[in-house]
């Protein structure tokens, strides 16, 4: 069973960059597709990016293309989430997930083994 473990938020201003890593540990991580999700107080779960296992494969939401970067470490058993020119609306706890079937999804029912997530502030 693979075990996630996000860290690397913070408190950062608008425009800033942060560098979220998600860490597995249980199993083998390396089999699977990896997404970043993040909720905001009083909102969904939404998509943010995802990586196939091999790290070859990446996908964006639309707000986010362009200013982060998703990339994986297969022998340290992590991926990362480079977040630059942040915006005061993406304010919210950060998770990361496996993918559990095959093929693409930007819907938070096709992940699992979720992290504990890392708060992410963005002041104006």
């Amino acid at each position: 069973q693979v075990q996630l473990v996000e860290s690397g938020g913070g408190l950062v201003q608008a425009g800033g960059s942060l560098r979220l890593s998600c860490a597995a540990s249980g199993g083998t991580f390396s089999y699977y597709a990896v997404g970043w999700f993040r909720q905001a107080p009083g909102k969904e779960r939404e998509f943010v990016a995802s990586i196939s296992w091999s790290g070859g494969t990446t996908y964006y939401s639309d707000s986010v293309r362009g200013r982060f970067t998703i990339s994986r470490d297969n022998a340290k058993n992590t991926v990362y989430l480079q977040m630059n020119s942040l915006k005061p609306d993406e304010t919210g706890v950060y998770y990361c997930a496996v993918r559990t079937g095959v093929g693409y999804t930007a819907r938070a029912a096709g992940y699992a083994n979720w992290g504990q997530g890392t708060q992410v502030s963005v002041s104006s």
